[in-house]
């Protein structure tokens, strides 16, 4: 906490930028990584908590089936979430969700040799 309270005031006060220089410059017993990881995952203003919204989930599912998992090209399109928080969401949440509802969370193609089954039906049931 107050070593938090340290990095916030010295981010508002002068900006972020130098990683390495920062700890230093701002009174801090931390690397330049461990201040960084800090900032980005915990103490941004603009970061979103609590639960994924209906369109969030959507967009994960999308970007995941086109970028895979490049985490931070997808939070770059989920303001205030944070590539970690999406990684941890996807494996903890929507993998699972995806399996019950009979599709690969890789491929995102039927776990099924029905081929009956639509693609896109499904991940339109995956998404909504």
């Amino acid at each position: 906490p107050e070593e938090d309270d340290k990095l916030t005031a010295y981010i508002n006060e002068n900006g972020y930028g130098n990683w390495r220089s920062l700890p230093k410059l701002a009174g801090l017993n931390r690397c330049g990584k461990s201040c960084r990881l800090r900032w980005m995952n915990y103490l941004r203003p603009d970061i979103r908590r609590g639960e994924f919204s209906d369109e969030e989930e959507s967009t994960i599912v999308k970007l995941h089936a086109l970028l895979g998992n490049k985490w931070s090209k997808i939070a770059s399109h989920l303001p205030g979430r944070t590539d970690n928080e999406i990684k941890n969401y996807w494996n903890t949440h929507m993998r699972k969700k995806l399996l019950q509802m009979g599709i690969d969370p890789i491929t995102h193609e039927p776990r099924t040799n029905d081929l009956s089954l639509d693609v896109s039906q499904m991940l339109a049931a995956a998404i909504s």
